[in-house]
C-alpha cells in the first residue's frame, strides 16, 4: 500500500467516525449558523447535512483507498475542496444557510485541504526493487 493509499483510507476511517460522533452530538438538526449548531467536542459545529458530507467523504476515501489511481484523485479533488470549503467559511459561516462552516472549522478544513492536497499532488506509484543477479 502506497502513501498516498494509507492516507485516504486513514482520512476515510477517521471522515466516517467524525460523522458518527457528528450524528450522536446533532441528531437531525439542520442548524447552519456556526454559534448555535450542535458541535462536536463543543468545537466543530455541524448539521445533519454537514454529517452527511462527513459520511460520503469518509466511504469515498475508503473506496478509493484500494488503488494508487484513485487514492490520488481522492486526495487532490478532496484536497482542493476543502480549501474551497475553508474559503466558504470564512466568507459565509453559515454556508449559505444551509450547513455550518464558520468558526473553528475555516482552519480545520484549511489543515484536511492542505495535507489532503499535498500527499495528493506529490504522490508516487510504489516501485520495485529490480530481482535478479547481477555479474
Amino acid at each position: 500500500m502506497t502513501t498516498v493509499q494509507r492516507v485516504a483510507q486513514i482520512f476515510g476511517v477517521v471522515f466516517i467516525l467524525v460523522a458518527l460522533v457528528g450524528f450522536y452530538a446533532g441528531g437531525m438538526s439542520m442548524e447552519a449558523d456556526p454559534a448555535t449548531a450542535p458541535a462536536i467536542f463543543g468545537m466543530f459545529p455541524v448539521n445533519l447535512l454537514h454529517n452527511i458530507v462527513h459520511l460520503l467523504f469518509g466511504i469515498w476515501g475508503l473506496a478509493a483507498s484500494r488503488s494508487f489511481t484513485g487514492a490520488k484523485q481522492y486526495a487532490q479533488i478532496a484536497g482542493v475542496l476543502y480549501i474551497i470549503l475553508a474559503a466558504v467559511g470564512y466568507m459565509s459561516p453559515d454556508g449559505f444557510g444551509m450547513v455550518p462552516l464558520g468558526g473553528n472549522d475555516v482552519w480545520l478544513h484549511v489543515a484536511l485541504g492542505v495535507i489532503l492536497a499535498a500527499v495528493g499532488f506529490t504522490a508516487k506509484p510504489a516501485t520495485v526493487a529490480p530481482t535478479g543477479s547481477t555479474i
